[in-house]
């Protein structure tokens, strides 16, 4: 059985991940990782796209069509299927994850720390000012890795889409935030890898030049995807969208699609990767 660490680099676009993520850009020339560009589903919205990449579902059928989406999602997530089977997840991530999936609305006091194998994200550490810092957010990731041993595992990191906001993805400081993200990823992928997990790292939209996402342009739709992990290329398996992620997670983990998702996309390719 594999384990996966999934990461959502909230508001990494695509040209900037890819100019100034030496770390994985080099894994993906010594052959260890594969990279890709994905088109973000619409709205190019966090709270919409993070249902997308956690169920395999476009916005336009789960509903969730904004980041004002009230209450808790309809659709099963990658959290609710591997607890089905049996599964142990975790997140560390944005108060919207839990939201969606575990506690609408959430309650910093009673929610901030979530440990019940009863609920949908089983263990949780979950933040909710937009300023809160990447490296604090990874530690959280570790903590709830080395404690609970999750066969799946969201880390959400909201630096970059923080920065992007206030100073413009074409700007200084939004690509210095992308390269400290890259040194994080330096330091917690060869320990995840040494552990046994495959890691998929991607982000739910882009950024424009202003600061803004939420519409059509490839700045706001064009996102990285690094897969790291030896399970990928016997995978035979080519991403094209936002759409075929939860799939891939369904595939390495050995657990069956849902309905819903199936019958959107397939979760292989006979593509090959590249």
């Amino acid at each position: 059985m594999n384990k996966i660490i999934l990461v959502i680099i909230d508001g990494l676009r695509y040209d900037v991940a890819f100019k100034e993520m030496r770390y994985m850009v080099r894994l993906t020339r010594e052959g260890l990782a594969a990279r890709f560009a994905l088109k973000a589903e619409l709205p190019s919205l966090s709270k919409p796209l993070y249902e997308t990449l956690l169920t395999g579902i476009p916005p336009y059928i789960s509903g969730v069509t904004s980041n004002e989406f009230k209450g808790r999602s309809t659709q099963k997530s990658i959290f609710h299927l591997t607890k089905e089977k049996g599964l142990i997840n975790a997140a560390a991530a944005y108060y919207w994850i839990s939201e969606l999936y575990n506690c609408y609305p959430f309650d910093p006091l009673l929610h901030r720390e979530q440990e019940n194998e009863d609920m949908p994200i089983q263990f949780g550490r979950f933040y909710f000012e937009d300023d809160y810092p990447d490296s604090h957010l990874f530690v959280d990731g570790e903590i709830l890795r080395r404690k609970h041993r999750p066969d799946f595992l969201l880390i959400h990191p909201m630096g970059v889409d923080y920065f992007g906001h206030l100073y413009g993805g074409s700007s200084r400081e939004y690509a210095k935030k992308t390269s400290k993200m890259n040194g994080l990823l330096s330091k917690y992928i060869p320990l995840w890898l040494d552990d046994g997990y495959q890691v998929i790292v991607t982000a739910d939209h882009g950024m424009d030049d202003f600061g803004n996402h939420g519409g059509e342009s490839s700045e706001e739709r064009d996102v990285p995807l690094f897969l790291v992990g030896d399970r990928f290329a016997s995978l035979c398996y080519k991403p094209i969208s936002q759409l075929g992620i939860a799939p891939l997670i369904c595939k390495l983990l050995e657990i069956n699609t849902t309905e819903a998702m199936s019958s959107i996309t397939s979760p292989a390719s006979s593509e090959g990767l590249s």
